[in-house]
């Protein structure tokens, strides 16, 4: 018995370090090749640069990348503060209180899983010049608020079931209200799901291109992906400037998930236990 314990342990590891091997492989080989020169590049792709060109990395931020950058983090910021904002009080309103109807509410909400980004392309453009929105930051803001809540409130729910209700009513008792239950108890506690959440949410709006392609046509308004690729028509020629961009606009979304990994795995166990 103990040597087939052992033996599934040598498994799962050799399975997993694969796993590791897979993932971060391709992070490396972008971010080393991102520091060597075309003929290098093309000449020696596997192995280490003899000269490393950190200019390359400094280049693709002058040429564009800054200014793409900053939008990204605008449109990002913005998208999950509000995802965060309107999804936890939704998912509280729908976990704590019962009124009628509340079962049709929930199931038109989670409806919104169903609906593919591509199904409302034309809808969407039509909608957001109608109302004089086209071409501005907030056209690709509220469709990414719109498609993001289904999955957060469907989450946040989800874990707010878990928190005993005695604690809330040990609250009002002491004088709490409604909003100051959910301030000062359920949010707090919720610090698990909300990392979970703003992590799904921010990597979801930082990698979208259909919508930013689409709904934005200045380039000063450009995000990272749609800016990567008017950075490859400047640079069709210089493929470690080109990467070094593509290292760059990957770094973000891997500082934050290595910062909240902890609350991220705590609040997708937790919140997939009740609901």
């Amino acid at each position: 018995m103990k040597w087939r314990n052992q033996l599934f342990r040598t498994g799962v590891l050799i399975w997993f370090s694969l796993y590791v091997i897979a993932i971060i492989y391709p992070l490396l080989w972008l971010t080393i090749n991102g520091l060597k020169s075309n003929r290098e590049f093309f000449l020696d792709t596997w192995s280490l640069p003899q000269e490393w060109l950190w200019e390359n990395y400094l280049v693709a931020w002058k040429t564009g990348i800054e200014q793409y950058f900053m939008n990204s983090v605008l449109v990002t910021v913005i998208s999950v503060s509000l995802v965060l904002f309107l999804g936890s009080m939704a998912a509280y309103g729908l976990s704590r209180f019962r009124f009628r109807g509340m079962n049709i509410v929930l199931l038109l909400i989670l409806s919104g899983l169903m609906l593919a980004p591509q199904v409302s392309l034309i809808a969407l453009y039509q909608m957001l010049q109608f109302i004089g929105i086209y071409n501005t930051y907030w056209a690709l803001i509220l469709p990414y608020v719109a498609f993001q809540l289904p999955f957060a409130i469907f989450l946040m729910r989800a874990y707010f079931l878990s928190i005993p209700r005695e604690l809330e009513e040990a609250a009002i008792i002491d004088g709490c209200n409604t909003w100051k239950v959910y301030w000062h108890i359920i949010l707090p506690m919720g610090k698990p799901i909300l990392a979970s959440a703003a992590l799904l949410t921010g990597m979801n709006v930082w990698n979208e291109f259909m919508f930013a392609l689409v709904f934005v046509e200045d380039s000063a308004l450009r995000t990272i992906p749609v800016g990567l690729m008017n950075l490859r028509s400047q640079l069709n020629t210089n493929f470690g400037v080109q990467l070094a961009g593509l290292a760059i606009s990957a770094l973000p979304m891997i500082i934050a998930f290595i910062i909240f990994q902890k609350q991220f795995v705590r609040g997708l166990s937790a919140g997939s236990v009740k609901g």
